[in-house]
């Protein structure tokens, strides 16, 4: 049994989407969560960049006594090298890793899609990963820019039509190459694309199994804990949010991500510090 809680970070809102799967599986644990909303988007930043930026959002969440990391973010699950993160002194997850191996568990036909934004597809990790998961497969991969704005400007599943029309435009202009390569297995590969899942499965056809990588994460993160005798025992997990950018933004996009924003506590950092 282990009290301390769970860290999360990402470049912005997205890793939210980890936070509410974690919630659902784990609901006895407290949770740190940490969105670089003044330096996001990560995905079109050099590799140096990235990764000089998840070490000081892994400092920050070390610095909250975290018994474990999950990286809610594809970008920097794409490029923190594996070495470094045996050497943390907690467990490290990132979303990649997760998502590859459901997505290799999920092909029928050995012809898998990838989406994510430019730095994630550019380091061709899900291609590395999913070759030596699945002998033969055939990758289509394909970076969304586009995709992180719509989301956070509510461009998502359930707005309102014209939303969804200009959303639907977007989607098919990214994806037909990928539907058009008769894949069967998509990996959603930034946890801001869940929110577009409803639409990209739309267009995609009823025959493709969408990837969520936020939520094979915290199935996969469930399963260390349990694992290594690291859950908690708390009556009820509670949720602390660090930003940093202003937290005006972070409480009035949060709900979206989260479906259950109550208001909690939303504090501002100084990232470069660590």
């Amino acid at each position: 049994m282990d009290n301390r809680p769970i860290g999360v970070f990402d470049s912005g809102l997205g890793g939210l989407t980890g936070v509410r799967e974690l919630r659902r599986r784990l609901p006895h644990e407290n949770i740190v969560y940490f969105g670089d909303t003044g330096r996001v988007p990560y995905g079109s930043r050099s590799p140096e960049t990235i990764l000089q930026y998840a070490r000081q959002d892994i400092a920050f969440l070390l610095s909250k006594d975290v018994k474990c990391i999950m990286a809610a973010c594809g970008t920097v699950s794409s490029t923190y090298p594996a070495a470094e993160a045996e050497k943390l002194p907690v467990p490290y997850l990132g979303v990649v890793d997760a998502a590859a191996r459901e997505a290799a568990f999920s092909t029928r036909n050995r012809r898998i899609g990838v989406i994510g934004t430019a730095a994630t597809i550019r380091s061709r990790s899900y291609e590395a990963l999913l070759r030596r998961l699945v002998p033969g497969v055939e990758i289509t991969a394909r970076p969304c820019p586009l995709f992180v704005p719509l989301v956070e400007a509510g461009y998502v599943d359930h707005s309102a039509p014209d939303k969804q029309e200009i959303t639907k435009l977007v989607i098919a202009q990214y994806l037909t190459e990928i539907r058009d390569a008769g894949v069967d297995t998509l990996i959603l590969g930034c946890t801001h694309y869940p929110l577009l899942k409803s639409m990209i499965g739309e267009f995609m056809g009823r025959n493709v199994v969408l990837v969520d990588p936020a939520k094979t994460a915290a199935h996969h993160l469930e399963r260390i804990l349990s694992e290594r005798g690291l859950k908690a025992d708390h009556p009820a997990g509670q949720a602390h949010f660090y930003v940093s950018d202003a937290p005006d933004g972070f409480v009035q996009t949060a709900d979206l991500f989260l479906g259950e924003y109550k208001g909690g506590e939303v504090e501002q950092i100084a990232i470069d510090k660590y």
